[in-house]
Order: structure tokens, then C-alpha cells, then sequence
């Protein structure tokens, strides 16, 4: 049976019977001017989390990693400050609107760079924040005349969909910005008492001449930090001072604190809150190129000026994803692009280039995440539908290897299944003087490795997959292996062992986690597909005009289950998979 038919077999019982009225969800609580309660399902959150403390026992484990560090315009040894713990905090979004595929290029990077660290041996834990208070959701709340709250759960759900879709699952923590107003204020208090901030008539401001370190990681200037305009720029010492904290307006959301009511800035609440869960000094600080100035300079000052220690050992880059072909593409990464080439031609909203939800109906997850890390992750990502078949008609030559696998032995490559692959690069059980295949694919995991240990370079640890797909096929060919092979036989074992250690290999990666579905090769079963759900759209519309709200919340309540979300909009509802 093919994808569509399995999904009508989902759909059919919405769309033909007559839909039974069931009880709607809660509704999102209004605006507060204090932490909300509110979270999304599926995924915790921390409002207040014990620091990562060092191991009782240190040990280093065997690992020839090396790491591009921004700061030092080097590659470095990686060695953590308390091995094996490893923190890493990677700036997250800011949810004032739905998330488009440039939003997740860094968590694509840094799942696999979680998952890299965790095989070689380390213990690592990664943050990602949210912004659910700033400039942008306070415009798009009076946009839409609706809490900044209820925009900010709406968005964060997107953001969470997306990143379920593309398969990134290994983040610890995801701390929401009005969730620690206590130590952003406190953090801001310490500045003051410092001297490394001023408060002027409620606002406060961190003062950028007081740090003589200040332009370290983006060799700008003092001179070249602008700070906020307007009525802010009459209070500041300097131009180039930037707000820690910014007064109450009439209508905003805001907080108590010593200087009156508020809310923070951007740049103070990354400080707070990765201070807060990975301590005064943590491993890798990553993001986006367009970050590096003034976001991660301003993290850093004031960082280093509250605990008088650095904030972070190694900072990461990524390269921005560009809808035209300007810059370097693919290589080894070894050329950094400037922030401003880089934000010139960065995917952007108001472009409308890569709506997500649309990418990952034509695409699927898989197909997006192989295409993002094909690329090293320094260097610029032309995005392009092309690019996009492109990849999936890589893909096919793993899931046609997979299909014969299956077929030969039964077993299902994707999930763990009864492959059950080693979890750490010292779990692999080798002999390759005892099995040719078992050697060669040896050779190919340990180019693998060194691939990974030269700054995470996963295009050229894709090329090795590609390498164990011609070497599986060509050994499937060579013994003649088809359906009904006598599974005890010495190549179907050497083969399942073989498989194993691939699995191993596309684990660290984030890849065939779950078999492949329509998408891109499926346009028809897709169209299909789509027209049922505007179907039932259409429906729900049609019910809630004529005040049948039973229905209409059945409607929605019945597609969430399937894994369908519906985004009612001024414009109209649009869809999207959520699972």
C-alpha cells in the first residue's frame, strides 16, 4: 500500500463519517507580567536548574577532535574545561513568527555535534534558549492583537514541530527568557555594582568603554557598536553602550524590578540564563555568522565583567544559508565570510524563501537535515529546490541498499531494531583480520572519524557513507545475496555485521532514524493528501460560521491526533505535520 493510502487510511475516518463532537484543548492564558506558566507539550522546559558541575572522577577520552574556535581564528585540540562533561549553549530563536528551513541550520550542526561528542566519549549537554520577550514580539503582538504570551507558545510550537521533523532530539535544555527574570536582574545588579553598567530614568545600560576586551571575538571596535537608537541613545554615556535593562511603555508586557517596571534586553538574557545552567565558564558557545556582532561580542563583555572569568572556551560559527549563489559553497571550511557579506544574503522571512512547513511536505525532514549537513558547517548553504532533489536522489541510493538488506536478512535498518549499533567509537567490535568486509568497513569508519575529528566536517563524513554503499552493494552483488538467504550463513552474518557498523556511523549524523516517506517523488499522493486536509479545512470553516463549534473543535482536535496541525491566521488556516 502506498503513503497516501496509508494516510487515507487515517483521514477516511474524519472525512466520510459524520465527525462526533469531542471536548476542545485548553485555551492559551493571556498576557502576564510575570514568568508564564504555560509551556508546549513535548518537550520540557527548565525555569530553574541546577549549574553543571564538574565530574567527581576526570578523565579524557581517546578523541583527536579539533575544533575551529572563532576567537582565536584557529583550529584548536578540543579539551573540555572538566572532561567528560561537556556544556554547550547554542542561541535559539527569537518566536515571533513561524520558523523558516535558515532557523534550522544551527540546530541541525549542533544535534550532530551533540551527538559526535556523546560518541566519542564525552558527556555533553546542550541548551538552547528561547526569546519569548523582545522588540519583534511586541510588534507582532500589536500586529495581531494578541498577548505576547499566546504569539510566543503558537511560535515555539512551530519552532519545537520543525525541529521534531528534521530529527534534531538531543537538546537538555530550553530556557525561556521570562522564566528567569530573577537572574537576569540579578546578573544586571552585579554589572552595576561593577561599574560595568549605568541606570538612567529606569533604563540600564551596560557601559562598553569600562571593558578594555570589548571587539576580542569580532575585532570590531568600540566605535562600531551603535546600541539602540531613539529616545535611548539621549541616556547613554556612549554610542556604542547597549540596554540591559529597558523601561515600561505603556501597553508592554514588563516585569518589577530595582529600576521600575521593564523588561530586559536581548543580549543579557543568553548571559543569564546559560550562566545559570552551565556556570560561569562552559565549553562551546555556538550560533550563526550574523551573530557574532554585536549578540555574542556584547554576551561575552558582559560575561567576562560580571565573573571576572571568561565565558566560554571554544566559539562556534556557522555559516548562513543564501538564496543566490554568492560565496564560498561545500570545501573544507576553511574560509570565514564577514558578518555583513553573510547577513546581505542570508535566508530571510521577509524574502519568503524556504517556508518550512511547505519544504518539509515536499521534502521530508531527512531529506532537509542530509542536504544542511552535506555542507561543512562553516561555509555558506546555497539553498535551491534543486539542491533539494538533488539530495533526495542521494538518499535513494541509501534506501534502495537498505531495501536489499531487508530483503536478505529480515531486518529493518531503520531505528535500532536488532541491529542494535554500538553507541561510542570504542563500541564497535572489529576484527578485521578475521573478515575482508568487516576490514574495509573498519577503514571506512575510521575515515569516518577522522573526517568528524577535523572541526566536525560532515560533508566529507557523508562521503564515507557513500564509500560504505558502493562497498555493501558491490558484496551483496558478489555473493549473489537475495530474499531467502539462508540467514546463518557466513555472508549474510559479515553482511548484518557489516550494517551495523553503518548504522553506527548514521546515527552520529541524525540520519534513517525512520524509513522513508512521500515527499518530492510523490507529488501526486501529496496534492492528494492536501486537498483531503483543505477538505476538512473548508469544513471547519463551514461549521464555526454557523457557530457548530463542537464540530469545528472536533475537526482540529481529530487531525492533532493524526499529527496534523491547523494555523488559523488573518489571512486564513494553513497546515502542517507535526509528527
Amino acid at each position: 500500500m502506498g503513503w497516501f493510502g496509508r494516510c487515507w487510511h487515517c483521514f477516511a475516518p474524519i472525512v466520510l463519517p459524520f465527525i462526533l463532537p469531542s471536548r476542545a484543548a485548553p485555551g492559551v492564558s493571556g498576557e502576564s507580567g510575570s514568568a508564564r506558566s504555560a509551556c508546549v507539550p513535548t518537550i520540557r522546559f527548565f525555569p530553574r536548574v541546577t549549574p553543571l558541575c564538574p565530574p567527581t572522577t576526570v578523565t579524557k577520552p581517546a578523541s583527536q577532535l579539533r575544533v575551529y574556535n572563532t576567537l582565536t581564528k584557529t583550529k584548536q585540540p578540543f579539551e573540555p574545561i572538566a572532561p567528560p562533561a561537556v556544556g554547550i549553549y547554542l542561541c535559539g530563536p527569537t518566536v515571533y513568527a513561524e520558523s523558516h528551513i535558515g532557523h534550522m541550520v544551527g540546530p541541525v550542526i549542533f544535534d550532530t555535534v551533540k551527538r559526535y561528542l556523546r560518541y566519542s566519549g564525552y558527556q555533553p549537554t546542550w541548551v538552547v534558549n528561547i526569546t519569548d520577550v523582545d522588540d519583534k514580539l511586541i510588534n507582532k503582538s500589536k500586529e495581531r492583537e494578541l498577548p505576547v504570551s499566546q504569539i510566543a507558545t503558537e511560535m515555539t510550537a512551530d519552532y519545537l514541530a520543525n525541529l521534531r521533523e528534521l530529527g534534531v532530539n538531543q537538546i537538555d535544555y530550553m530556557p525561556r527568557a521570562t522564566d528567569h527574570m530573577p537572574q537576569i536582574i540579578s546578573f544586571i545588579e552585579r554589572l552595576i555594582e561593577k561599574d560595568h553598567a549605568y541606570e538612567v530614568d529606569g533604563d540600564v545600560f551596560f557601559d562598553v568603554v569600562k571593558d578594555p576586551n570589548y571587539g576580542q571575538l569580532s575585532n570590531r571596535s568600540v566605535d562600531d557598536q551603535q546600541g539602540e537608537g531613539g529616545e535611548a541613545a539621549a541616556k547613554k554615556r556612549s554610542a556604542g553602550d547597549f540596554a540591559l535593562w529597558k523601561s515600561a511603555k505603556p501597553g508592554e508586557i514588563s516585569w518589577d524590578s530595582p529600576w521600575g517596571r521593564g523588561r530586559p534586553g536581548w543580549h543579557i538574557e543568553c548571559s543569564a540564563m546559560s550562566h545559570e545552567i552551565l556556570g560561569t565558564t562552559f565549553d562551546i558557545h555556538g550560533g550563526g555568522l550574523d551573530l557574532m556582532f554585536p549578540h555574542h561580542e556584547n554576551e561575552l563583555a558582559q560575561s567576562g565583567c560580571c565573573h571576572g572569568a571568561p565565558m566560554v572556551k571554544y566559539w562556534m560559527h556557522n555559516g548562513l544559508m543564501r538564496s543566490e549563489g554568492k560565496g564560498k559553497l561545500g570545501g573544507k571550511g576553511d574560509r570565514e565570510e564577514s558578518a555583513e557579506d553573510a547577513a546581505a544574503g542570508k535566508i530571510s522571512r521577509s524574502k519568503g524563501d524556504g517556508g518550512l512547513s511547505a519544504l518539509i511536505r515536499r521534502h521530508t525532514g531527512t531529506r532537509i537535515r542530509f542536504f544542511l549537513l552535506r555542507t561543512h558547517y562553516r561555509s555558506t548553504i546555497l539553498y535551491s529546490e534543486e539542491g533539494l532533489e538533488e539530495a533526495g536522489s542521494a538518499l535513494d541510493g541509501f534506501y534502495r541498499l537498505f531495501d536489499r538488506f531487508k530483503e536478505i536478512s529480515g531486518i529493518s535498518f531503520y531505528g535500532d531494531g536488532d541491529l542494535k549499533p554500538a553507541r561510542t567509537r570504542a563500541g564497535g567490535e572489529f576484527d578485521p583480520g578475521k573478515d575482508a568486509l568487516l576490514g574495509q568497513v573498519h577503514q571506512l569508519r575510521e575515515k569516518f572519524i577522522t573526517a568528524m575529528d577535523d572541526d566536525f566536517n560532515t560533508g566529507a563524513a557523508i562521503s564515507v557513507l557513500f564509500d560504505g554503499v558502493r562497498l555493501l552493494n558491490r558484496f551483496i552483488d558478489e555473493k549473489s545475496l537475495a530474499a531467502g538467504a539462508d540467514a546463518s550463513s557466513p555472508e549474510v552474518v559479515s553482511l548484518i555485521a557489516a550494517m551495523r557498523s553503518m548504522k553506527e556511523l548514521t546515527n552520529v549524523l541524525g540520519l534513517f532514524d525512520k524509513p522513508p516517506v512521500a515527499g518530492g517523488g510523490d507529488e501526486v499522493a501529496q496534492e492528494l493528501l492536501d486537498k483531503t486536509i483543505h477538505l476538512l479545512i473548508d469544513l471547519r470553516k463551514e461549521a464555526r460560521e454557523r457557530k457548530d463549534y463542537a464540530t469545528g473543535d472536533a475537526i482540529r482536535n481529530r487531525l492533532s491526533e493524526l499529527g496534523v496541525s491547523l494555523l488559523d491566521k488573518k489571512e486564513g488556516t494553513s497546515w502542517e505535520l507535526t509528527s
